[in-house]
């Protein structure tokens, strides 16, 4: 079952979970949900499928990302995410959030920031978290009403890059493979690309096979050109894996950790198993 399938088999039906002295009924009703928008104060939050932490992470929402309720149950809200139109399920209990205005955009960050709450315990925020009126003299920033400092070496070029896309995707080699990831620390494949695109200043969807419709088709991979997008089917000929093209024959993507790789009209061919690994099916391109 895909990431979309299983979201929507959540929200289908009455659900209830049941153990020893615990049981909660899932209420689906919206109507009297505050639609106010927030902004996420975590390094990042999981997006879950389901109101329960057993149920599967799609996806997460980082620190700077904003987002609004969509529905509630119990100690869980279902939320969509400003930034790539995401929705899923968060524990309000280790969420922590400050109202956002609507129209605020946020730099996002290109590389790793320490930094400090008001009460001077640290963060290490990462690439594609986001920040709001960064004073880099004062070395500061904020989120909603929320004063954050940071160290001396902030500076402009935390937010701002002259990279090509290709040379981006290379600063993530070796970051580890984590289903749902959208962060260096634990990636997965189209969050990966998405974080790049991001840094680089686009906004892409999530899913790989979201992220299959995006941009302008390429017909053969001789035409392929750094930045653009390669898509792979598993056996029942859906979309189930990304990467990225770095340079005629080379692939960069996120496979047990993101690495590099041979590419040809075949698809991906892995050394260690002397074989193609994924099916090429489609080749995408995100910047015309």
């Amino acid at each position: 079952m895909q990431r979309r399938d299983l979201f929507a088999f959540y929200n289908s039906i009455p659900i209830w979970f049941c153990g020893t002295n615990f049981s909660i009924i899932v209420n689906f009703e919206t109507n009297n949900l505050n639609m106010e928008n927030f902004i996420c104060e975590n390094v990042f939050v999981p997006l879950r499928s389901g109101p329960s932490h057993k149920s599967e992470m799609l996806s997460q929402v980082l620190f700077g990302e904003k987002y609004y309720p969509v529905d509630k149950a119990g100690n869980w809200m279902k939320i969509e995410t400003k930034f790539d139109s995401y929705q899923g399920w968060i524990d309000m209990d280790h969420l922590q959030h400050t109202s956002m205005e609507e129209g605020s955009s946020g730099n996002v960050l290109n590389r790793s920031l320490v930094c400090y709450k008001k009460d001077k315990t640290k963060l290490v925020l990462e690439a594609g978290c986001e920040i709001f009126n960064p004073d880099f003299s004062k070395k500061e920033f904020y989120i909603g009403n929320s004063l954050y400092t940071t160290n001396k070496e902030f500076s402009e070029y935390f937010v701002s890059t002259n990279d090509s896309v290709a040379d981006s995707a290379m600063k993530f080699i070796n970051s580890p493979y984590i289903w749902g990831g959208r962060l260096p620390s634990g990636i997965d494949c189209s969050g990966f690309t998405q974080l790049v695109y991001k840094i680089q200043g686009y906004s892409i969807p999530r899913d790989s096979w979201q992220q299959a419709e995006t941009g302008i088709n390429i017909d053969f991979i001789d035409q392929a050109e750094p930045g653009d997008l390669v898509f792979f089917d598993n056996d029942r000929g859906k979309i189930s894996h990304v990467g990225m093209i770095l340079s005629r024959g080379l692939v960069i993507h996120a496979s047990g950790r993101v690495r590099i790789d041979s590419i040809d009209h075949q698809g991906i061919f892995k050394p260690e198993i002397a074989g193609y690994s994924h099916k090429l099916r489609t080749i995408r391109r995100i910047l015309s």
